[in-house]
């Protein structure tokens, strides 16, 4: 797929042209509104530091959340122009709409390595309308902003696998480029995809089995071991018998769970104990018990140290490991041991000469929030849903609109 790139931009030169980009601020905030994990606005510092220090006049887009097409002050990105201004070290203005007066003012002030900030492109409902007409108005105002003489450069991939307009309509209107981070994510993804370093291992969790149905039966027949831990664990358990009490469950999945068992059991590795807890709470009473032995009326939010072994041995092993997803409730300390340690195990596969990926999501959040180094894995993405649709071989709009 040829793809013109930052570098091929950069080359053609820049100066005094304005620049939109597309990033990936989707960060979460806390009820205050501060930030908690900026992991994906530092990933997108390298495309907008090497614009600006071109002469580019740069215009971010992004989305914050699920606005529902209205604007909705809980969702500005407001704290994502602060901390872009604190890591520039250099003043990010943060236009009070997306296409309306101010931002087209705005726009037409830049100087050269001036930086700008569209507010939320979900405010407007035509963002992720189903409604070809009605997204192409929309990317066409977009595009207006750059003048005469404009490029697109699509730098979220967290978004790519959406055909929205900031994302995929406007590069159609636009000269349009890969920026840096979609470009490491593609030539990363694209490798684990095509040629994995055997053994390959796969390390599953989150919530629902559903979330993860296409991806498990596109990568088990290629996997010499696919880890499910994470509430989707329980589904498979319950499939194979097991009483998994109030703890997460698809019910209607234990049939997928148990067919995929049958044609891929020997892949599959699943959990030999639990940390069980009497309620959903991150106080709650717990206890460590085998996978088949819950008490009545608990649930298990986490992977026992049995389990936390038995997967390390599997990566042990590895030459490339992918992980998407929790193994328990993370959030909770009482329930993070789990899904440290496997991470910790990725850590140390690394060290010995595996290729590690981090597949976005909750996954990249936990290694921040665990303190665990970031430099000890191969690759973090920045796109749980995006990598993990890469990996099952479909096609991501954003990217495609790119070649051609």
């Amino acid at each position: 797929m040829a793809v013109k790139n930052l570098t091929d931009l950069l080359n053609e030169g820049v100066e005094g042209r304005h620049v939109l980009v597309r990033s990936d601020f989707n960060v979460p905030l806390d009820d205050n509104g501060q930030i908690t994990d900026p992991g994906r606005i530092d990933a997108s510092l390298p495309t907008i530091t090497k614009l600006r220090d071109a002469g580019a006049r740069v215009i971010l887009m992004a989305h914050l959340g699920r606005p529902k097409g209205e604007v909705n002050p809980k969702y500005s990105l407001a704290p994502v122009a602060e901390a872009l201004s604190e890591r520039l070290d250099q003043y990010v203005a943060l236009a009070a709409d997306t296409v309306g007066e101010d931002a087209h003012e705005r726009a037409n002030g830049l100087n050269d390595g001036d930086v700008l900030l569209l507010e939320n492109v979900r405010f407007d409902p035509r963002e992720t309308s189903k409604d070809e007409a009605e997204r192409t108005e929309f990317a066409t105002q977009l595009a207006a902003l750059t003048g005469d003489n404009g490029a697109f450069v699509s730098d979220g991939f967290g978004v790519v696998h959406r055909a929205q307009t900031s994302v995929y309509d406007v590069a159609k209107l636009l000269p349009h480029y890969a920026g840096e981070l979609v470009e490491k994510e593609i030539t990363v993804l694209g490798n684990v995809a095509k040629d994995p370093k055997k053994p390959y291992v796969v390390v599953l969790g989150g919530s629902k089995v559903s979330d993860k149905l296409g991806v498990i039966e596109a990568l088990a027949p290629k996997t010499d071991s696919l880890i499910i831990g994470g509430g989707m664990c329980y589904t498979f358990l319950a499939a194979m018998g097991i009483d998994v009490q109030e703890s997460l469950l698809q019910e209607e999945m234990i049939d997928t769970c148990k067919q995929l068992l049958d044609t891929y059991g020997d892949a599959i590795v699943l959990p030999e104990d639990l940390v069980a807890a009497k309620e959903f709470d991150r106080n709650a009473e717990k206890q460590i018990v085998e996978r088949d032995a819950i008490p009545a009326g608990w649930q298990s939010l986490d992977i026992g140290p049995k389990s936390v072994e038995k997967f390390a041995a599997k990566l042990a092993e590895a030459k490339t490991i992918f992980w998407n997803g929790p193994m328990g409730v993370f959030e909770f300390p009482a329930f993070a041991e789990g899904t440290k340690g496997v991470a910790q195990a990725m850590i140390d596969a690394t060290a010995n000469g595996a290729f590690s990926v981090v597949g976005g999501g909750d996954s990249a959040a936990s290694v921040r929030l665990l303190g665990l180094d970031e430099d000890g894995f191969s690759h973090i993405s920045t796109g749980g849903g995006a990598s993990l649709e890469f990996l099952e071989g479909k096609t991501l709009p954003g990217v495609d609109i790119l070649s051609q």
